[in-house]
Protein backbone atom coordinates (compact mmCIF):
# COMPACT_ATOMS: atom_id res chain seq x y z
CA UNK A 1 0.00 0.00 0.00
CA UNK A 2 2.94 2.85 0.81
CA UNK A 3 4.35 1.33 -2.33
CA UNK A 4 1.29 2.44 -4.58
CA UNK A 5 1.30 5.81 -2.48
CA UNK A 6 4.59 6.38 -2.92
CA UNK A 7 4.28 5.88 -6.68
CA UNK A 8 1.13 8.31 -6.84
CA UNK A 9 3.39 10.69 -5.42
CA UNK A 10 5.82 10.37 -7.88
CA UNK A 11 3.84 10.93 -10.89
CA UNK A 12 3.86 14.38 -9.76
CA UNK A 13 5.45 17.13 -11.69
CA UNK A 14 6.23 14.65 -14.79
CA UNK A 15 8.14 15.80 -18.06
CA UNK A 16 5.13 16.14 -20.02
CA UNK A 17 2.98 18.24 -17.26
CA UNK A 18 5.80 20.30 -17.12
CA UNK A 19 6.13 21.11 -20.71
CA UNK A 20 2.53 21.77 -20.90
CA UNK A 21 2.94 24.11 -18.18
CA UNK A 22 6.21 25.55 -19.58
CA UNK A 23 4.20 25.81 -22.70
CA UNK A 24 1.24 27.63 -21.73
CA UNK A 25 3.66 30.18 -19.77
CA UNK A 26 5.62 30.41 -23.36
CA UNK A 27 2.43 31.40 -24.75
CA UNK A 28 1.27 33.95 -22.21
CA UNK A 29 4.30 35.93 -21.91
CA UNK A 30 4.11 35.69 -26.10
CA UNK A 31 0.76 37.79 -25.73
CA UNK A 32 1.48 40.28 -23.39
CA UNK A 33 3.00 43.37 -25.22
CA UNK A 34 2.93 47.10 -24.91
CA UNK A 35 -0.36 48.78 -26.20
CA UNK A 36 0.27 50.37 -29.68
CA UNK A 37 -2.51 49.62 -31.15
CA UNK A 38 -4.24 53.07 -32.91
CA UNK A 39 -7.81 52.50 -31.78
CA UNK A 40 -7.31 51.49 -28.45
CA UNK A 41 -7.66 55.04 -27.43
CA UNK A 42 -10.57 55.98 -29.02
CA UNK A 43 -11.90 52.09 -27.30
CA UNK A 44 -10.75 53.57 -24.28
CA UNK A 45 -12.75 56.90 -24.13
CA UNK A 46 -16.02 55.54 -25.72
CA UNK A 47 -15.92 52.99 -22.95
CA UNK A 48 -15.37 56.06 -20.06
CA UNK A 49 -17.99 57.84 -22.04
CA UNK A 50 -20.65 55.10 -21.46
CA UNK A 51 -20.05 54.54 -18.24
CA UNK A 52 -20.12 58.47 -17.46
CA UNK A 53 -23.34 59.03 -19.62
CA UNK A 54 -25.23 55.64 -19.24
CA UNK A 55 -25.74 55.84 -22.15
CA UNK A 56 -24.32 54.66 -25.63
CA UNK A 57 -23.67 57.45 -27.82
CA UNK A 58 -25.95 57.54 -31.15
CA UNK A 59 -23.92 60.72 -32.96
CA UNK A 60 -20.10 61.30 -33.46
CA UNK A 61 -18.57 62.92 -30.45
CA UNK A 62 -15.16 63.24 -31.18
CA UNK A 63 -14.45 64.66 -34.65
CA UNK A 64 -15.57 68.31 -35.61
CA UNK A 65 -15.31 67.33 -39.19
CA UNK A 66 -18.58 64.98 -39.01
CA UNK A 67 -19.61 66.34 -35.73
CA UNK A 68 -23.36 64.99 -35.09
CA UNK A 69 -22.97 62.76 -37.79
CA UNK A 70 -24.85 59.39 -37.00
CA UNK A 71 -22.58 56.78 -35.05
CA UNK A 72 -23.44 53.90 -32.98
CA UNK A 73 -20.93 52.30 -30.97
CA UNK A 74 -22.00 49.11 -31.81
CA UNK A 75 -19.10 47.42 -29.83
CA UNK A 76 -19.97 49.41 -26.48
CA UNK A 77 -19.53 46.25 -24.24
CA UNK A 78 -15.93 46.04 -25.61
CA UNK A 79 -15.08 49.33 -24.36
CA UNK A 80 -16.82 49.26 -21.64
CA UNK A 81 -14.74 45.92 -20.49
CA UNK A 82 -11.92 47.89 -21.46
CA UNK A 83 -12.47 51.05 -19.47
CA UNK A 84 -13.41 49.11 -16.65
CA UNK A 85 -10.46 47.12 -16.49
CA UNK A 86 -8.20 50.20 -17.02
CA UNK A 87 -10.26 51.86 -13.86
CA UNK A 88 -9.47 48.75 -12.26
CA UNK A 89 -5.63 48.74 -12.72
CA UNK A 90 -4.91 51.11 -15.43
CA UNK A 91 -2.64 49.51 -18.45
CA UNK A 92 -1.49 46.72 -16.13
CA UNK A 93 -4.58 45.15 -15.65
CA UNK A 94 -5.57 45.69 -19.84
CA UNK A 95 -2.35 44.13 -20.90
CA UNK A 96 -2.19 41.21 -18.00
CA UNK A 97 -6.08 40.19 -19.05
CA UNK A 98 -5.36 40.52 -22.66
CA UNK A 99 -2.90 38.18 -22.63
CA UNK A 100 -5.14 35.86 -20.46
CA UNK A 101 -7.74 36.19 -23.25
CA UNK A 102 -5.56 35.36 -25.75
CA UNK A 103 -3.66 32.04 -24.02
CA UNK A 104 -7.23 30.61 -23.25
CA UNK A 105 -7.84 31.15 -26.84
CA UNK A 106 -5.09 28.71 -27.26
CA UNK A 107 -6.28 26.76 -24.43
CA UNK A 108 -9.55 25.79 -26.40
CA UNK A 109 -7.61 25.08 -29.36
CA UNK A 110 -5.09 23.07 -27.82
CA UNK A 111 -8.53 20.43 -26.00
CA UNK A 112 -9.00 20.39 -29.64
CA UNK A 113 -5.78 18.61 -30.91
CA UNK A 114 -4.93 14.93 -30.63
CA UNK A 115 -1.30 13.96 -30.40
CA UNK A 116 -0.85 15.80 -26.80
CA UNK A 117 1.69 17.44 -25.86
CA UNK A 118 4.41 17.08 -28.55
CA UNK A 119 2.93 17.07 -31.63
CA UNK A 120 -0.60 19.02 -30.15
CA UNK A 121 2.38 21.97 -28.77
CA UNK A 122 4.35 22.21 -31.98
CA UNK A 123 0.84 22.98 -34.20
CA UNK A 124 -0.32 25.25 -31.59
CA UNK A 125 3.52 27.43 -31.27
CA UNK A 126 3.17 27.35 -34.97
CA UNK A 127 -0.60 28.62 -35.27
CA UNK A 128 0.52 31.45 -32.26
CA UNK A 129 3.19 32.75 -33.96
CA UNK A 130 0.85 33.09 -37.28
CA UNK A 131 -1.64 35.27 -35.32
CA UNK A 132 1.17 37.00 -32.76
CA UNK A 133 1.25 40.26 -35.47
CA UNK A 134 -2.50 41.04 -34.68
CA UNK A 135 -2.26 40.34 -30.61
CA UNK A 136 -3.37 43.32 -28.58
CA UNK A 137 -5.54 45.12 -26.13
CA UNK A 138 -8.26 45.42 -28.75
CA UNK A 139 -11.62 44.34 -29.58
CA UNK A 140 -10.94 41.76 -32.39
CA UNK A 141 -9.22 39.68 -28.98
CA UNK A 142 -12.74 38.95 -27.86
CA UNK A 143 -13.64 37.59 -30.87
CA UNK A 144 -10.49 35.31 -31.33
CA UNK A 145 -11.58 33.79 -28.23
CA UNK A 146 -15.46 33.41 -29.00
CA UNK A 147 -14.51 31.55 -32.42
CA UNK A 148 -12.46 28.85 -30.41
CA UNK A 149 -15.34 28.60 -27.99
CA UNK A 150 -17.84 28.02 -30.74
CA UNK A 151 -15.35 25.38 -32.65
CA UNK A 152 -15.03 24.02 -29.17
CA UNK A 153 -18.59 23.34 -28.62
CA UNK A 154 -19.54 22.45 -32.35
CA UNK A 155 -16.85 19.96 -32.33
CA UNK A 156 -17.76 18.41 -29.21
CA UNK A 157 -21.28 18.48 -30.73
CA UNK A 158 -20.77 17.13 -33.85
CA UNK A 159 -19.34 13.37 -31.56
CA UNK A 160 -22.34 13.67 -29.50
CA UNK A 161 -25.20 14.99 -31.08
CA UNK A 162 -27.36 14.87 -27.76
CA UNK A 163 -24.84 17.36 -25.96
CA UNK A 164 -27.00 20.23 -24.68
CA UNK A 165 -23.82 22.37 -25.11
CA UNK A 166 -24.58 23.82 -28.31
CA UNK A 167 -27.38 26.41 -26.90
CA UNK A 168 -24.80 28.24 -24.88
CA UNK A 169 -23.99 29.10 -28.75
CA UNK A 170 -27.14 31.56 -28.44
CA UNK A 171 -26.08 33.45 -25.66
CA UNK A 172 -22.63 33.54 -26.17
CA UNK A 173 -23.51 35.40 -29.66
CA UNK A 174 -25.91 37.84 -28.13
CA UNK A 175 -22.84 38.48 -25.99
CA UNK A 176 -20.42 38.62 -29.55
CA UNK A 177 -22.69 41.23 -31.02
CA UNK A 178 -22.11 43.32 -28.70
CA UNK A 179 -18.28 42.90 -27.86
CA UNK A 180 -17.15 42.95 -31.59
CA UNK A 181 -18.78 42.92 -35.10
CA UNK A 182 -16.76 39.93 -35.75
CA UNK A 183 -19.82 38.05 -34.95
CA UNK A 184 -20.55 37.22 -38.15
CA UNK A 185 -17.92 34.52 -38.22
CA UNK A 186 -20.01 32.34 -35.70
CA UNK A 187 -22.46 32.31 -38.05
CA UNK A 188 -20.22 31.22 -40.50
CA UNK A 189 -18.97 28.25 -38.32
CA UNK A 190 -22.51 27.19 -37.57
CA UNK A 191 -23.39 27.22 -41.02
CA UNK A 192 -20.08 25.32 -42.22
CA UNK A 193 -21.23 22.28 -39.07
CA UNK A 194 -24.59 22.69 -40.38
CA UNK A 195 -23.69 22.41 -44.13
CA UNK A 196 -20.96 19.28 -43.10
CA UNK A 197 -24.30 17.50 -41.20
CA UNK A 198 -26.97 18.01 -44.25
CA UNK A 199 -24.33 16.50 -46.68
CA UNK A 200 -23.16 13.76 -44.74
CA UNK A 201 -25.62 11.33 -46.24
CA UNK A 202 -25.05 12.10 -49.28
CA UNK A 203 -21.05 10.65 -48.02
CA UNK A 204 -22.10 7.60 -46.72
CA UNK A 205 -22.12 4.16 -48.84
CA UNK A 206 -25.07 2.83 -49.47
CA UNK A 207 -23.47 -0.07 -47.02
CA UNK A 208 -23.31 2.40 -44.25
CA UNK A 209 -25.93 4.27 -44.94
CA UNK A 210 -28.50 1.01 -44.40
CA UNK A 211 -26.49 0.26 -41.78
CA UNK A 212 -27.82 3.07 -39.96
CA UNK A 213 -25.05 5.75 -40.45
CA UNK A 214 -27.50 8.31 -40.30
CA UNK A 215 -29.66 7.73 -37.62
CA UNK A 216 -32.64 9.36 -35.75
CA UNK A 217 -30.31 11.07 -32.94
CA UNK A 218 -28.10 12.55 -35.61
CA UNK A 219 -30.76 13.66 -37.57
CA UNK A 220 -32.44 14.91 -34.13
CA UNK A 221 -28.89 17.13 -33.86
CA UNK A 222 -29.04 18.76 -37.71
CA UNK A 223 -32.35 20.31 -36.28
CA UNK A 224 -31.24 21.15 -33.34
CA UNK A 225 -28.16 22.90 -34.52
CA UNK A 226 -30.33 24.49 -37.33
CA UNK A 227 -32.66 25.84 -34.61
CA UNK A 228 -29.66 26.99 -32.85
CA UNK A 229 -28.31 28.60 -36.00
CA UNK A 230 -31.95 30.62 -36.67
CA UNK A 231 -31.57 31.73 -33.16
CA UNK A 232 -28.27 33.16 -33.27
CA UNK A 233 -29.69 34.95 -36.36
CA UNK A 234 -32.40 36.50 -34.16
CA UNK A 235 -30.12 38.03 -31.56
CA UNK A 236 -28.24 39.78 -33.97
CA UNK A 237 -30.15 42.88 -33.96
CA UNK A 238 -30.02 42.52 -29.81
CA UNK A 239 -27.53 45.59 -29.79
CA UNK A 240 -28.27 49.11 -30.26
CA UNK A 241 -27.26 49.60 -33.85
CA UNK A 242 -30.11 47.20 -34.31
CA UNK A 243 -31.32 45.43 -37.71
CA UNK A 244 -28.10 47.34 -38.96
CA UNK A 245 -25.90 44.61 -37.71
CA UNK A 246 -26.92 42.30 -40.48
CA UNK A 247 -25.50 44.64 -42.77
CA UNK A 248 -22.75 45.99 -40.86
CA UNK A 249 -20.01 43.13 -41.54
CA UNK A 250 -20.74 43.34 -45.03
CA UNK A 251 -20.41 47.12 -45.66
CA UNK A 252 -17.18 47.15 -43.93
CA UNK A 253 -15.56 44.04 -46.62
CA UNK A 254 -17.37 45.82 -49.20
CA UNK A 255 -15.36 49.31 -48.57
CA UNK A 256 -13.12 49.82 -51.35
CA UNK A 257 -10.89 52.54 -49.26
CA UNK A 258 -11.13 50.33 -46.11
CA UNK A 259 -9.50 47.53 -48.16
CA UNK A 260 -6.90 49.86 -50.18
CA UNK A 261 -5.83 52.03 -47.17
CA UNK A 262 -5.57 50.28 -44.42
CA UNK A 263 -2.99 48.00 -43.10
CA UNK A 264 -4.86 45.41 -41.47
CA UNK A 265 -7.35 44.30 -44.44
CA UNK A 266 -4.36 44.10 -46.72
CA UNK A 267 -4.03 40.68 -48.40
CA UNK A 268 -0.14 39.24 -45.96
CA UNK A 269 3.04 39.84 -47.51
CA UNK A 270 5.37 37.37 -47.39
CA UNK A 271 7.86 39.38 -48.12
CA UNK A 272 7.44 40.18 -44.52
CA UNK A 273 8.87 38.21 -41.63
CA UNK A 274 5.85 38.54 -39.64
CA UNK A 275 3.74 36.49 -42.46
CA UNK A 276 6.17 33.92 -42.89
CA UNK A 277 4.39 31.79 -40.02
CA UNK A 278 1.22 31.82 -40.99
CA UNK A 279 3.00 30.88 -44.47
CA UNK A 280 4.68 27.40 -42.49
CA UNK A 281 1.23 27.06 -40.77
CA UNK A 282 -0.83 26.55 -44.12
CA UNK A 283 1.70 24.64 -46.16
CA UNK A 284 2.22 22.58 -43.07
CA UNK A 285 -1.13 21.57 -43.03
CA UNK A 286 -1.59 21.13 -46.64
CA UNK A 287 1.42 18.45 -46.54
CA UNK A 288 0.15 16.98 -43.52
CA UNK A 289 -3.03 16.14 -44.64
CA UNK A 290 -1.05 14.97 -48.44
CA UNK A 291 1.05 13.08 -46.36
CA UNK A 292 -0.87 11.12 -43.53
CA UNK A 293 -3.48 10.09 -45.69
CA UNK A 294 -5.75 10.15 -43.39
CA UNK A 295 -9.29 10.93 -44.44
CA UNK A 296 -10.28 14.79 -43.40
CA UNK A 297 -14.07 15.54 -42.97
CA UNK A 298 -15.96 18.03 -45.39
CA UNK A 299 -16.94 20.47 -42.07
CA UNK A 300 -12.96 20.79 -41.61
CA UNK A 301 -12.27 20.81 -45.46
CA UNK A 302 -15.12 23.46 -45.30
CA UNK A 303 -13.46 25.59 -42.51
CA UNK A 304 -10.03 25.40 -44.30
CA UNK A 305 -11.04 26.52 -47.35
CA UNK A 306 -13.61 29.26 -46.14
CA UNK A 307 -11.22 30.80 -43.33
CA UNK A 308 -7.74 30.43 -45.53
CA UNK A 309 -9.52 32.70 -48.57
CA UNK A 310 -10.11 34.88 -45.46
CA UNK A 311 -6.85 34.71 -44.01
CA UNK A 312 -5.49 35.12 -47.75
CA UNK A 313 -7.99 38.22 -48.55
CA UNK A 314 -6.71 40.52 -45.30
CA UNK A 315 -4.63 39.80 -42.80
CA UNK A 316 -6.72 40.53 -39.85
CA UNK A 317 -8.46 36.94 -40.55
CA UNK A 318 -4.93 34.95 -39.81
CA UNK A 319 -5.91 34.53 -36.60
CA UNK A 320 -9.47 32.62 -37.30
CA UNK A 321 -7.54 30.49 -39.92
CA UNK A 322 -4.56 29.87 -37.01
CA UNK A 323 -7.66 28.35 -34.38
CA UNK A 324 -9.09 26.29 -37.22
CA UNK A 325 -5.80 24.75 -38.81
CA UNK A 326 -3.76 23.93 -35.79
CA UNK A 327 -6.32 21.25 -34.58
CA UNK A 328 -5.90 19.78 -38.32
CA UNK A 329 -2.48 20.00 -38.87
CA UNK A 330 -1.82 17.85 -35.01
CA UNK A 331 -4.31 15.27 -36.15
CA UNK A 332 -2.44 14.51 -39.57
CA UNK A 333 0.67 14.90 -38.20
CA UNK A 334 -0.35 12.17 -35.37
CA UNK A 335 -1.82 10.00 -37.78
CA UNK A 336 1.02 10.24 -39.65
CA UNK A 337 3.47 9.15 -36.37
CA UNK A 338 1.25 6.68 -35.78
CA UNK A 339 1.29 4.62 -39.68
CA UNK A 340 4.91 4.55 -38.84
CA UNK A 341 4.69 3.33 -35.10
CA UNK A 342 6.30 6.27 -33.57
CA UNK A 343 4.07 7.85 -31.18
CA UNK A 344 5.47 5.16 -28.47
CA UNK A 345 8.09 7.60 -28.10
CA UNK A 346 5.81 10.41 -27.38
CA UNK A 347 4.10 8.43 -24.58
CA UNK A 348 4.71 9.28 -20.76
CA UNK A 349 6.21 6.74 -17.89
CA UNK A 350 4.52 5.89 -15.01
CA UNK A 351 6.75 7.54 -12.23
CA UNK A 352 9.72 9.68 -12.26
CA UNK A 353 12.71 9.59 -9.72
CA UNK A 354 12.03 12.05 -6.66
CA UNK A 355 15.30 13.92 -8.12
CA UNK A 356 13.65 14.38 -11.29
CA UNK A 357 10.48 15.43 -9.61
CA UNK A 358 12.64 17.96 -7.66
CA UNK A 359 14.36 19.29 -10.91
CA UNK A 360 11.26 19.60 -12.94
CA UNK A 361 10.26 22.18 -9.82
CA UNK A 362 12.92 23.80 -10.05
CA UNK A 363 13.10 24.47 -14.04
CA UNK A 364 9.49 25.46 -13.55
CA UNK A 365 10.31 27.70 -10.91
CA UNK A 366 12.84 29.38 -13.27
CA UNK A 367 10.88 29.57 -16.52
CA UNK A 368 7.76 30.97 -13.88
CA UNK A 369 9.89 33.49 -12.38
CA UNK A 370 11.32 34.62 -16.30
CA UNK A 371 8.10 34.93 -17.33
CA UNK A 372 6.89 37.75 -14.50
CA UNK A 373 10.19 39.32 -15.43
CA UNK A 374 9.29 39.45 -18.84
CA UNK A 375 6.35 40.47 -17.85
CA UNK A 376 7.38 42.97 -15.37
CA UNK A 377 9.50 45.11 -18.22
CA UNK A 378 6.50 44.92 -20.83
CA UNK A 379 4.12 46.20 -18.47
CA UNK A 380 6.93 49.17 -16.95
CA UNK A 381 7.39 49.60 -20.36
CA UNK A 382 4.17 50.75 -21.26
CA UNK A 383 4.98 54.59 -21.24
CA UNK A 384 7.90 54.47 -23.48
CA UNK A 385 6.43 52.27 -26.25
CA UNK A 386 3.49 55.11 -25.89
CA UNK A 387 6.02 57.67 -26.46
CA UNK A 388 8.05 55.73 -29.18
CA UNK A 389 4.59 54.87 -31.01
CA UNK A 390 2.27 57.87 -30.47
CA UNK A 391 2.30 62.12 -30.81
CA UNK A 392 2.67 62.55 -26.70
CA UNK A 393 5.44 64.94 -26.89
CA UNK A 394 3.82 67.08 -29.70
CA UNK A 395 0.45 66.83 -27.67
CA UNK A 396 2.09 67.95 -24.53
CA UNK A 397 3.52 70.68 -26.02
CA UNK A 398 -0.11 72.00 -28.16
CA UNK A 399 -1.80 71.40 -24.80
CA UNK A 400 0.38 73.65 -23.31
CA UNK A 401 0.51 76.48 -25.60
CA UNK A 402 -3.37 76.10 -25.66
CA UNK A 403 -4.39 76.10 -29.04
CA UNK A 404 -8.22 75.68 -29.98
CA UNK A 405 -8.30 76.18 -33.80
CA UNK A 406 -8.90 72.92 -35.78
CA UNK A 407 -6.50 70.50 -36.15
CA UNK A 408 -5.54 68.34 -39.37
CA UNK A 409 -3.75 64.64 -37.86
CA UNK A 410 -2.48 61.50 -39.24
CA UNK A 411 -5.09 59.03 -39.31
CA UNK A 412 -3.06 56.66 -37.35
CA UNK A 413 -3.34 59.04 -34.72
CA UNK A 414 -6.67 60.48 -34.37
CA UNK A 415 -7.61 57.67 -31.45
CA UNK A 416 -4.62 58.98 -29.65
CA UNK A 417 -5.85 62.80 -29.63
CA UNK A 418 -9.50 61.86 -28.76
CA UNK A 419 -8.26 59.93 -25.76
CA UNK A 420 -5.55 62.85 -24.72
CA UNK A 421 -8.78 65.50 -25.56
CA UNK A 422 -7.14 68.61 -27.20
CA UNK A 423 -8.50 71.81 -26.53
CA UNK A 424 -10.15 72.28 -29.82
CA UNK A 425 -13.54 71.00 -30.99
CA UNK A 426 -12.09 67.80 -31.82
CA UNK A 427 -9.94 65.64 -34.38
CA UNK A 428 -10.02 66.01 -37.95
CA UNK A 429 -10.09 62.09 -38.63
CA UNK A 430 -9.80 58.89 -36.36
CA UNK A 431 -9.99 55.27 -36.87
CA UNK A 432 -13.36 54.99 -36.89
CA UNK A 433 -13.24 54.79 -41.01
CA UNK A 434 -17.59 53.83 -41.21
CA UNK A 435 -17.95 56.95 -39.57
CA UNK A 436 -16.22 59.37 -42.37
CA UNK A 437 -17.14 57.11 -45.52
CA UNK A 438 -15.03 56.69 -48.73
CA UNK A 439 -15.03 59.47 -50.23
CA UNK A 440 -14.11 61.51 -47.08
CA UNK A 441 -10.91 59.16 -46.58
CA UNK A 442 -10.27 59.28 -50.19
CA UNK A 443 -9.50 63.35 -50.01
CA UNK A 444 -7.88 63.39 -46.71
CA UNK A 445 -5.20 61.06 -48.44
CA UNK A 446 -5.33 63.46 -51.28
CA UNK A 447 -3.97 66.47 -48.38
CA UNK A 448 -1.94 63.97 -46.58
CA UNK A 449 -0.03 63.31 -49.87
CA UNK A 450 0.31 66.69 -50.69
CA UNK A 451 -2.07 65.37 -54.06
CA UNK A 452 -3.41 67.95 -56.79
CA UNK A 453 -5.17 70.97 -54.52
CA UNK A 454 -4.42 69.95 -51.57
CA UNK A 455 -5.10 73.08 -49.71
CA UNK A 456 -8.71 72.99 -50.73
CA UNK A 457 -9.58 70.55 -47.42
CA UNK A 458 -7.35 72.71 -44.99
CA UNK A 459 -9.33 75.88 -46.59
CA UNK A 460 -12.63 74.28 -46.19
CA UNK A 461 -12.31 73.16 -42.33
CA UNK A 462 -10.39 76.12 -41.60
CA UNK A 463 -7.38 74.20 -40.35
CA UNK A 464 -5.20 75.90 -38.17
CA UNK A 465 -3.35 73.45 -36.93
CA UNK A 466 -1.46 70.49 -38.49
CA UNK A 467 0.26 67.41 -36.27
CA UNK A 468 1.49 64.62 -38.68
CA UNK A 469 4.93 62.49 -39.53
CA UNK A 470 8.10 64.51 -40.59
CA UNK A 471 8.01 62.10 -43.65
CA UNK A 472 4.55 62.83 -44.65
CA UNK A 473 4.70 64.96 -47.93
CA UNK A 474 1.91 67.44 -46.73
CA UNK A 475 4.78 68.00 -44.32
CA UNK A 476 7.14 69.38 -47.03
CA UNK A 477 4.88 71.63 -48.55
CA UNK A 478 4.05 72.95 -45.67
CA UNK A 479 7.75 73.98 -44.91
CA UNK A 480 7.82 76.07 -48.04
CA UNK A 481 4.82 77.43 -47.78
CA UNK A 482 4.65 80.36 -46.24
CA UNK A 483 1.25 81.03 -44.81
CA UNK A 484 2.53 77.90 -42.39
CA UNK A 485 5.08 77.59 -39.60
CA UNK A 486 7.13 74.80 -38.18
CA UNK A 487 6.36 75.25 -34.33
CA UNK A 488 7.16 72.17 -33.27
CA UNK A 489 9.23 69.12 -34.33
CA UNK A 490 10.46 66.01 -32.67
CA UNK A 491 11.43 62.70 -34.43
CA UNK A 492 7.88 61.43 -34.54
CA UNK A 493 5.96 64.07 -35.43
CA UNK A 494 5.71 68.29 -36.33
CA UNK A 495 3.55 70.57 -35.90
CA UNK A 496 2.27 73.35 -38.01
CA UNK A 497 0.69 76.21 -37.29
CA UNK A 498 -1.50 78.77 -39.60
CA UNK A 499 0.58 82.34 -39.87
Amino acid sequence: MLEKVHEAKMRGLTSRRLFVVILFVALFVMATREITDPDFWWHLRTGQLIVDTGSVPHSDPYSYTVAGKPWIAHEWLSEVFIYFLYRLGSFPALILVFSALITLSFALVWARSEGRPYVAAFAILLAALATAPTWGVRPQILSLLLSSVYLFILERYEHKPESRSVWLLVPLMLLWVNLHSGYALGLVIIGIYLIGKAAQPLLLTDAKRTAGGVGENKRAGSLRLALVFVLCLLVVPLNPNGAAMYTYPFETLTSPTMQAFIQEWFSPDFHLVEFQPFAWLLLATLGAIALAGKRIGLVQILLLVVFGYAALRSARNIPFFAVVAAPVLAEQLWAFLAQRGWTEAFESKAQISSAAHLLNWIVLGVVVGGALLRVSFVIADQSTAEAAKFPAAAVDYVVSQRWAEPIYNSYQWGGYLIWRQLPGEGVFIDGRADVYGDQFIEEFLNTYRAGPNWKAELEQYHVGLVLIEPNAPLANELSHDGSWSKVYADKLAVVFRKQ
